[in-house]
């Protein structure tokens, strides 16, 4: 099982290294950024609003205000500094929930229909949790790939470039 300072370590990495990413994706021009490059979600627009719709779809179960989506691949926001804003608070959003997490929660089953097998599933939290931010980190990464192919460097993105502020 996870711990709750994985949790947090985890929303403090994504929140940052979406700040990064966003940051650089806003030297682009709005034509690079939603060109059709063959990722999976088509550019670099299609996967950061991929990977906002995926967040918004597990906190809504987290907290058990469903975040209703027709698909995957569903633009959220066709504008670039709207997309940015609601990342941000999302991301906010994010850090509270990670904030009231207890042991006693993480422990506890989730139970959910997935998206693109609408079945019932039933998964220790913790084990949801440690999905939700590796899907994050997949995309991060899907997302730093592109934008090297424009000519922008995102930096350094490991985990460990990023340690626990009582580690600083």
């Amino acid at each position: 099982m996870i711990s709750i300072e994985y949790a947090q370590a985890m929303a403090r990495y994504s929140r940052e290294m979406n700040l990064r990413l966003y940051a650089c994706s806003a030297t682009l021009s709005d034509e690079q950024r939603k060109r059709d490059v063959g990722a999976f979600f088509k550019s670099i627009h299609g996967t950061l609003n991929h990977l906002l719709l995926g967040d918004r779809v597990w906190m809504g179960r987290f907290v058990g205000t469903p975040f209703a989506v027709q698909s995957l691949a569903q633009e959220l926001y066709a504008d670039f500094a709207e997309l940015r804003r609601e990342r941000e608070h999302t991301d906010a959003e994010i850090a509270a929930w990670v904030k009231r997490l207890t042991p006693e929660v993480l422990a506890s089953d989730l139970v959910y229909s997935s998206i693109s097998n609408p079945a019932q599933r039933r998964m220790p939290l913790w084990y949801v949790v440690t999905h939700f931010f590796n899907h994050g980190t997949h995309h991060r990464g899907q997302v730093t790939a592109l934008l090297k192919q424009f000519g922008v460097d995102p930096g350094v993105t490991d985990l460990i470039a990023f340690p626990p502020t009582a580690a600083r």
